[in-house]
């Protein structure tokens, strides 16, 4: 590693001119230390060890067009669900009996009351069926203060909502000028969810036509000026049945999207040392180790797939989405074999509260970590 490199990576308070550097990393050996660097900055701050988050996709109804993804409401192919109560209780039995210690719920982006009271509903039938043992985050979309304290008061313990590019201009050409894709609105409901006392998470998609590497330095730094609890990023991938689809050839080429995902963790680790992130499954899907390599670059949570498989190949954001032929069973056996092989301590019977979240919120003062 060179003088400079090193330098750069003992630098917790990088700016944006230096994020933009070693985002741009192209030598292999500059961008392998950066990979370690960021595992070692784990290593010392959270540990070697990865946190199970079973993921519920409840449903692939959504009352918005976002213009990248592949269950946009006026997408007429996809074939809609909605999980019904057995369905949910069950897959979070699995998770209890099998130790996860987290749950995260995720839909489209639905609103009003009825939706509302059903989630609402959700969150009480389940910590009832699973003695409270169950912490779970939420991922359904933009709501207004008033929903999110209800879903706080019923059991929701974190929330992710993607910010998907911080950049407005990045944000405006993603997603349709209709009145219903607002940036000052999403940027609202994080503040309200960290109002609320929330866990809060957010993330980005890595590559969009017309993302410049200056732009991802500004989603790590909109990270940190947040005060983020944790990540959720990877590589954007196309679906087919999207408007945006056509601007495929201005993409990165897949593996760069995915070296540039592995860059972002790394370095997000470093600049936020105590934050949760997740290693997504998009990774996986351009390399069948992406999920283990995310974990070795600085993450620490994985989210086995626990929807039920007559129902997740409905849940298609985009294109190519792995296992959706493995039960929970199987996929979760596959998953906690594979992070065991790198070395790393799965966390059962654990909710894996983000570390940053607890000194954000403590009442004792110097509590404050990146």
């Amino acid at each position: 590693m060179t003088e400079v490199l090193s330098a750069l990576l003992n630098n917790k308070s990088l700016n944006k001119e230096q994020l933009v550097q070693l985002l741009g990393i192209s030598n292999q050996d500059e961008h392998e230390a950066l990979l370690q660097h960021g595992l070692k900055t784990k290593a010392e701050s959270v540990g070697r060890i990865v946190y199970l988050r079973g993921l519920i996709e409840l449903t692939n109804q959504c009352g918005k067009n976002c213009l990248y993804c592949g269950i946009r409401a006026e997408n007429k192919k996809v074939d809609r669900y909605f999980l019904s109560d057995e369905a949910v209780l069950k897959a979070a039995e699995f998770a209890h009996i099998n130790r996860f210690g987290s749950l995260v719920i995720q839909t489209g982006e639905l609103s009003g009351p009825s939706f509302a009271a059903h989630i609402e509903h959700l969150l009480k039938l389940i910590h009832q069926h699973t003695n409270k043992e169950l912490t779970i985050t939420l991922s359904c979309g933009e709501q207004s203060i008033e929903v999110y304290r209800r879903w706080k008061e019923a059991g929701a313990s974190r929330y992710l909502l993607r910010i998907e590019a911080s950049n407005r201009r990045l944000y405006e050409s993603i997603h349709p000028a209709d009145g219903h894709h607002d940036y000052d609105t999403r940027i609202k409901a994080l503040q309200d969810l960290k109002t609320c006392g929330y866990q809060v998470g957010t993330g980005v998609m890595i590559g969009l036509p017309g993302q410049t590497l200056e732009d991802l330095a500004d989603d790590l730094l909109f990270f940190r000026e947040m005060d983020i609890d944790m990540v959720g990023m990877g590589p954007y991938l196309e679906h087919a049945d999207t408007p945006i689809f056509d601007q495929s050839k201005l993409l990165l080429p897949a593996n760069e999207r995915y070296l540039l995902s592995l860059r972002m963790i790394a370095l997000l680790r470093i600049m936020m040392p105590y934050i949760n992130i997740a290693a997504s499954t998009a990774l996986e899907t351009i390399n069948p180790l992406g999920r283990q390599m995310g974990v070795l670059a600085g993450a620490n949570v994985v989210m086995p797939n626990l929807t039920p498989v007559s129902d997740r190949k409905k849940y298609l954001l985009y294109n190519n989405k792995p296992n959706l032929d493995k039960d929970a069973s199987l996929s979760t056996k596959s998953l906690n074999a594979a992070i065991s092989a790198i070395g790393e301590t799965i966390c059962f019977d654990m909710p894996g509260d983000s570390i940053h979240f607890q000194h954000r919120t403590s009442p004792e003062p110097g509590n404050s970590l990146s």
